[in-house]
C-alpha cells in the first residue's frame, strides 16, 4: 500500500519559507537594535555622570549658580534661609 505523498504545493511553501526568513531577518535586527539600546543607554548613564561631576566642580568654585549655556554668563542662585522659630 503507497501512500500518497502529502505536500503544499511549491508556491505555498516558497511563500511560507520567505515569510519565515524575514521573521528571522526581524528577531536578528531587533536583537542588534537591543544591543545598541543597551550601549547608547550606557554612554547616556557616562555622560550623566561627568555632567554631574562638572557641576559640583562649578558648585564648589562658584556656590550655587545658573549658568547661560550660550555665552557662559551666570547668575547666583539665592537660597531661602529657613527662620527657625523657637516656643517657648
Amino acid at each position: 500500500m503507497n501512500k500518497k505523498e502529502m505536500k503544499i504545493t511549491e508556491e505555498q511553501l516558497k511563500r511560507i519559507q520567505a515569510q519565515v526568513k524575514v521573521r528571522s531577518q526581524l528577531i536578528s535586527d531587533i536583537g542588534a537594535v537591543e544591543a545598541q539600546k543597551h550601549d547608547l543607554l550606557h554612554a547616556l548613564n557616562n555622560v550623566m555622570q561627568k555632567t554631574k561631576e562638572t557641576a559640583d566642580e562649578l558648585e564648589e568654585e562658584y556656590g550655587k549658580i545658573n549658568i547661560n549655556l550660550e555665552d557662559g554668563s551666570y547668575e547666583v542662585v539665592e537660597e531661602e534661609k529657613e527662620e527657625v522659630v523657637e516656643e517657648k
